[in-house]
């Protein structure tokens, strides 16, 4: 009786990422066409559920570290994916698709809202896209909050840093910057002495 041929051994599979510096400039050009308003979601939504270009948990490490940065958190982002797969090339293709083709569009907008700026129907659209932005931002925090399951912290620890912030932020008017500075702090000093310890 022969042997059975032993079996082939399995490659494992890279996750998904840009293809060329296309690719990149491409996909950050549609994600920019789809964020006025409320970029958080768009971005997670293409770059964790489309794309897989990021798992949940890189995205929330990613735009942590985004929002520290001076700028805007997702051209910080753009930077920074561009750069990991392609290097400064792709750090600046993904800037220049994530900018130009809606800054033409925004200057083009700027055009018309100069023209009928006076307009009640353009004013009552302009109040309508503001809380759809609002919602698409609760959203995406909410899809964003599940990461929290696999944090160090207990989840009672990181609800009550987030509902610090949003008083702080929201209902004191405290500068975001402090604010980023003292719970950001405070939720690094904690995360550090759970995994220390």
């Amino acid at each position: 009786m022969s042997k059975p041929p032993h079996p082939s051994p399995v490659e494992p599979v890279s996750p998904p990422r840009p293809q060329s510096l296309t690719d990149l400039f491409s996909s950050f050009t549609w994600l920019a066409l789809q964020g006025f308003g409320g970029v958080l979601a768009v971005v997670q939504r293409e770059l964790v559920e489309r794309k897989r270009w990021l798992t949940q948990e890189e995205f929330i490490e990613d735009w942590a570290v985004a929002q520290i940065m001076p700028g805007p958190n997702v051209v910080n982002l753009s930077l920074m994916i561009g750069g990991r797969w392609f290097g400064l090339p792709g750090a600046l293709a993904a800037l220049a698709g994530l900018l130009a083709l809606p800054l033409v569009l925004v200057l083009g907008l700027a055009v018309l809202h100069d023209r009928f700026a006076d307009s009640p129907q353009v004013a009552g659209a302009l109040r309508g896209m503001a809380a759809v932005s609002a919602g698409l931002i609760g959203a995406a925090g909410l899809k964003l909050a599940v990461a929290l399951k696999r944090s160090p912290l207990p989840m009672s620890w990181c609800v009550a840093i987030a509902a610090l912030g949003f008083v702080l932020v929201a209902l004191l008017k405290c500068p975001l910057l402090y604010v980023l500075a003292g719970l950001g702090g405070l939720g690094c000093i904690l995360t550090w002495r759970r995994l220390k310890a």
